[in-house]
C-alpha cells in the first residue's frame, strides 16, 4: 500500500510544564489528523476516546464519508452514480482493485465469482446442526468462520495469491450460505447456485425456488437486490470492519475475521437499523395512529424515537437514501403491495419527515435503513434476514478492508489502551477475615 498521508506542520500539545510538537498529518480530503503515535514515548500520556468517534485507526484509500456533506465515495466514485450506473459485480472489482475494471477484466472477474458459488457437498451439514428455529444470523456467524476447516488451502495470509483465492471464495459463497440460511429457517429445501445466472438474481432465486414448481424471476427485484448490495458495500470504518480490521491485525485467517465482522454486525446498533425501523412501522399500525407517535418522538421525555431517521455520520441527507427511495417505489409498484397497511405507514411518515419542520430543522430525514426495510418486506423477506443481507453486501468490503490491512507495512496488531479506574493494589483477604 503506497502512503498517501502527507505532512502538514506539527500541534503542540503543553502538560505539566512540558511541551511536546505532534505531526499533522493530511489526506486526499478530508479533516487533518494528529498523530499521536510516540506520545506516550515522549510524554507518558495515552488519549481517551471512547467508541475512538475522533481517532483513525488506520490509512485507507478505498471509502469516504463526509457526513456534514452527505458524500459517500467508493474509491472516489459518488455511491449514487455508482447505484444508478453500474453492477455489483463491477463495484466488487472497484471496491477489492481501486480502478473499475476494463470489459475483460470484468469478464473473467465475474466468470471466478459464478464458478466458486457452489458449497462442499459436507459444508450442508452445518446447517442441520443448528435448531429450526435458529436465527439467520447465528446461523451465517458459524457456518462463515466454518469456511477455514473446509478450505484451508486458501487461509496464508502471507500468499497473495491464498489472499485472493479466498477473497473470490466468500463473495461468491455468502449469497449461497445466506440462502440457506433462509431455507434451513422455513424448513424448505436448499436450491443450488446457477452459474449462468447474475450475482443477484442468482441469489433471489436460491431464496424463493422451490423444487415443486419452475421459477420466475422478475428483473425489477433483481435489480433493486443489486442496488442494496450496491449500497451496503463499504462504509468505511464503522464497528464491523474496524472488527474484521482488529481481528486481522492479529494474522487471523480471512474466513475468521469475517465471521468476527457478522458477529458485530449482528448487533442491533449496527446492523439491525432496518429491521428496528420495520418493527417501529408494525408498533404504528396504521395511518391513523401517526400523529401520535410523531407528537411522542418530538417530546424528549418520552423514550419513543422513530427509527430509521438521520443518522450517526450523515448530518444532512443520507446520500444512499434517495437511490433507495427511489428503488423501493419500484420494488412495490412492481409486486404490486402498496395496500399493505404497513407499507401505507411508512409511506404517510415519509412525508411528514420530508415536510414538517420539525424534522427538516433537526435533519431527520428518512434514511436508508427506513426504505431498505420496507423494500425488502414487500421483496418477502422476513425481518430476521435483513441483518443477513447486510452481511452478504458488505462481505466486499470487509474484504478490502482486510486486505489493506494486511498489506500496510505500518500495520500492527490492535490494542487499545485504557483508562484504569479499579482498585488499586491491596493484600488478599482470608474467607475467615471478611
Amino acid at each position: 500500500m503506497e502512503n498517501k498521508a502527507k505532512p502538514n506542520g506539527t500541534a503542540t500539545l503543553s502538560y505539566n510544564g512540558k511541551s511536546v510538537d505532534l505531526p499533522v498529518l493530511s489526506g486526499e480530503i478530508g479533516p487533518d489528523v494528529i498523530d499521536i503515535r510516540k506520545l506516550y514515548a515522549e510524554t507518558g500520556l495515552f488519549t481517551f476516546d471512547p467508541g475512538f468517534t475522533s481517532t483513525a485507526s488506520c490509512e485507507s484509500q478505498i471509502t469516504y464519508i463526509d457526513g456534514g456533506e452527505g458524500t459517500l465515495l467508493y474509491r472516489g466514485y459518488p455511491i449514487d452514480q455508482l447505484a444508478e450506473s453500474s453492477n455489483f459485480m463491477e463495484v466488487c472489482y472497484l471496491l477489492l482493485h481501486g480502478e473499475l475494471p476494463k470489459a475483460d477484466e470484468f469478464e473473467n472477474f465475474d466468470w471466478t465469482i459464478r464458478r466458486h458459488s457452489m458449497l462442499h457437498d459436507q459444508f450442508d451439514q452445518f446447517f442441520r446442526g443448528f435448531r429450526r428455529d435458529a436465527h439467520p444470523m447465528a446461523i451465517m456467524v458459524g457456518t462463515v468462520g466454518a469456511l477455514s476447516a473446509f478450505y484451508h488451502d486458501s487461509t496464508d495470509i502471507n500468499d497473495p495469491e491464498a489472499r485472493t483465492i479466498a477473497s473470490h471464495r466468500m463473495i461468491a459463497k455468502m449469497p449461497t450460505i445466506a440462502a440457506r440460511a433462509y431455507k434451513y429457517s422455513i424448513g424448505q429445501p436448499f436450491i443450488s447456485p446457477r452459474n449462468d445466472m447474475d450475482y443477484a438474481g442468482n441469489f433471489l432465486r436460491q431464496c424463493f425456488a422451490v423444487p415443486a414448481e419452475d421459477y420466475k424471476g422478475s428483473d425489477v427485484l433483481a435489480k433493486a437486490m443489486d442496488k442494496i448490495f450496491i449500497l451496503h458495500a463499504d462504509h468505511e470504518q464503522n464497528a464491523s470492519t474496524s472488527t474484521v480490521r482488529l481481528a486481522g491485525s492479529s494474522g487471523a485467517n480471512p474466513f475468521a475475521c469475517i465471521a468476527s465482522g457478522i458477529a458485530s454486525l449482528w448487533g442491533p446498533a449496527h446492523g439491525g437499523a432496518n429491521e428496528a425501523a420495520l418493527n417501529m412501522l408494525n408498533q404504528i399500525g396504521s395511518v391513523d395512529k401517526i400523529p401520535e407517535y410523531v407528537k411522542r418522538a418530538k417530546d424528549k421525555d418520552d423514550p419513543f424515537r422513530l427509527m430509521g431517521f438521520g443518522h450517526r455520520v450523515y448530518k444532512n441527507y443520507d446520500p444512499r437514501a434517495k437511490v433507495m427511495r427511489d428503488t423501493c417505489h419500484q420494488v412495490l409498484d412492481e409486486l404490486g403491495v402498496r395496500n399493505d397497511p404497513t407499507l401505507q405507514v411508512a409511506m404517510e411518515l415519509e412525508r411528514i419527515a420530508l415536510e414538517d419542520e420539525y424534522f427538516v430543522e433537526k435533519k431527520l430525514y428518512p434514511n436508508i435503513d427506513f426504505y431498505s426495510g420496507i423494500t425488502l418486506k414487500a421483496m418477502g423477506f422476513p425481518t430476521e434476514m435483513f441483518t443477513v443481507l447486510f452481511a452478504l453486501a458488505r462481505t466486499v468490503g470487509w474484504i478490502a478492508q482486510w486486505t489493506e490491512m494486511v498489506e500496510d507495512p505500518s500495520q500492527k496488531i490492535g490494542r487499545p489502551r485504557q483508562l484504569f479506574t479499579g482498585a488499586t493494589p491491596r493484600d488478599y483477604v482470608d474467607f475467615s477475615k471478611r
